[in-house]
């Protein structure tokens, strides 16, 4: 790998760029606004209001939403799902499971689920 691409890769995932724009790809799916630069140009801005504490995070889904999934998962009823299962579900969301501190035999419950997804 030459250099400079291993410097675009590198500025990519410190900017963590490939999420984002999974991210706003998702919104713009979940959504289907009729105004799609408008509707994106507003969630970049809630994304940086968010960050500075300003606003509203924009998220895919909503805490019913979350809820309704991690019954889906805990199919037994037992108040968590399995490490491995959580991180299943991240999968299929689209979303990384690069940065998660759970180890192979933790119990994620509702709240925890919440929080990380």
């Amino acid at each position: 790998m030459a250099a400079g691409e291993r410097q675009c890769r590198d500025y990519l995932r410190r900017h963590r760029i490939p999420e984002l724009l999974q991210r706003l790809g998702a919104l713009l799916l979940y959504h289907r606004p009729e105004r799609p630069r408008e509707f994106l140009v507003e969630a970049l801005e809630r994304v940086k209001a968010g960050r500075g504490a300003e606003g509203e995070y924009p998220y895919l889904m909503d805490e019913a939403n979350l809820a309704a999934m991690f019954q889906l998962l805990d199919v037994v009823g037992q108040g968590h799902v399995t490490a491995g299962q959580f991180r299943e579900a991240l999968k299929t969301l689209g979303l990384s499971t690069e940065n998660l501190q759970f180890g192979d035999d933790a119990n994620i419950t509702l709240d925890v689920f919440k929080e990380e997804v």
